[in-house]
Order: C-alpha cells, then sequence, then structure tokens
C-alpha cells in the first residue's frame, strides 16, 4: 500500500509531461502544417501599345516599352499582411501597397478591392528604361522589421537611399530563406513601369478592369513572388 500511494504522485507526473508533450507537439503540428492563414486575390495587368488597347495579364517575368501601361488588383479574403514594393532601374523603392503603414486596419479590410494606382489610372512607363523589379509578399504576421527599414528608407537624406534600398531587399531575401521549408502555396483563377515615382505618371486610360486576371494565392504563413520587367 505504502509503495502505491508514493507511486501516484509519480503517475500524475507522468500523465502531466505527456499531455504538455501532446500539446507541444499539436502546436508544432499546427504551426507546420496547420490551416492556411494567407488568402487573397491577385492581378497584374499590362497594355501593351505595340498589341493593340486591352490589357494582358502578367504571370511571369516580362518585356515592356516606354509608353506600355500597368495596373495591380489585391483583394484580401482572410486577415494576412500584404506588401507590393517597386524597384526602378535606378534602385529607387517605391511601396505601392498599403498606401500608408499607419492605416493597416482600413486598407486590410478584407471586404475591400484595391486597384493600384486607385481607380481608372493606370501607370505608364516613362523614359527611364533598364530592369525593374516588384516584389509582392504575403505574410501572416505584420512585418515590423520590413515597415521600419522602409519608413527609414522614406525618410532618409537622398545619399543614403540606395544603402537603405539594399537592406530592404535583403531582408527580403532572408524572409524567403526563413520561410523556405514551409514553402507550400496555390494558386488558381478567380472566376469572375518605368521610373515611376508615386502616380505622377499615372493616366487615364479606356476602363479596363484587371480583376479579370485574378488568381487566388494561399499559402500556410508566408508568400513572396518577384516580377522582373525588362524595360525597353
Amino acid at each position: 500500500m505504502k509503495d502505491s500511494i508514493l507511486g501516484f504522485p509519480n503517475l500524475l507526473l507522468v500523465i502531466y509531461l505527456l499531455l504538455l508533450w501532446g500539446g507541444v507537439r499539436s502546436i508544432y503540428a499546427e504551426q507546420v502544417t496547420g490551416q492556411k492563414t494567407i488568402n487573397f486575390q491577385w492581378a497584374f495587368g499590362a497594355i501593351k501599345t505595340s498589341e493593340g488597347p486591352g490589357p494582358q495579364p502578367v504571370t511571369r517575368d516580362t518585356t515592356l516599352k516606354t509608353g506600355d501601361q500597368i495596373k495591380f488588383f489585391l483583394k484580401i479574403r482572410e486577415k494576412c499582411f500584404v506588401y507590393l514594393l517597386y524597384r526602378s532601374s535606378q534602385g529607387e523603392l517605391s511601396v505601392l501597397f498599403p498606401f500608408r503603414f499607419k492605416q493597416l486596419k482600413d486598407e486590410y479590410d478584407i471586404s475591400g478591392n484595391h486597384y493600384i494606382p486607385h481607380g481608372d489610372q493606370w501607370f505608364e512607363l516613362d523614359e527611364q528604361v533598364g530592369q525593374e523589379k516588384f516584389y509582392l509578399l504575403a505574410s501572416a504576421t505584420q512585418l515590423y522589421q520590413l515597415e521600419t527599414l522602409i519608413n527609414a528608407y522614406e525618410s532618409a537624406d537622398a545619399a543614403k537611399k540606395l544603402v537603405l534600398a539594399e537592406r530592404i531587399i535583403t531582408d527580403i531575401h532572408t524572409l524567403r530563406k526563413r520561410h523556405l521549408k514551409f514553402k507550400t502555396y496555390a494558386e488558381r483563377p478567380v472566376s469572375i513601369i518605368g521610373n515611376m515615382r508615386g502616380t505622377e505618371k499615372a493616366s487615364a486610360v479606356k476602363t479596363y478592369d484587371v480583376a479579370e486576371f485574378a488568381v487566388e494565392i494561399s499559402a500556410d504563413t508566408f508568400y513572396s513572388r518577384t516580377f522582373t520587367i525588362e524595360h525597353q
């Protein structure tokens, strides 16, 4: 009887440890193979002046020419954080989405359609030729470090901007490597630029809705895609 009484606390300890281990395994499994927490619709459209007036989807690296026009569409379906950055051929960076970090709450309203630029405006590629890149990132959590670097870049003197731009690109590459082992995502169809400086080169064109090219993107914790434009 004495041995049984002494063994009871030990039995409770074993049960507690098993429950604790089971909880840890459950949390880990949820992090690795849990439900996808990133879900949004995305479209990238271009009007090539040499190929007629209508837009066409941009789904991979492509070549565009001065005078061509581009536009983006975003619709966030699950609470996540989406970023769209542009880097010009001169190494300058612009945040195309979100429009202001301090307005994240409003801009990440999952009920809203977001067109970049707004309304019927389209970005038009100017005379500055060269290789340009668009970085699309989505995360289940807010990317505070990336936002801090971008804020520092936007407030920095011109002499410091190129260095800060490189740090931002490095941070994007680091994020990709960090999430490489969890790189599972899906893209499916949805039924239904030159040296850009803000939107001052944006121009109105006949109304076209790039949302018709939208694909639905879903991922676990992180998603990234880079579109390289050879601007001729």
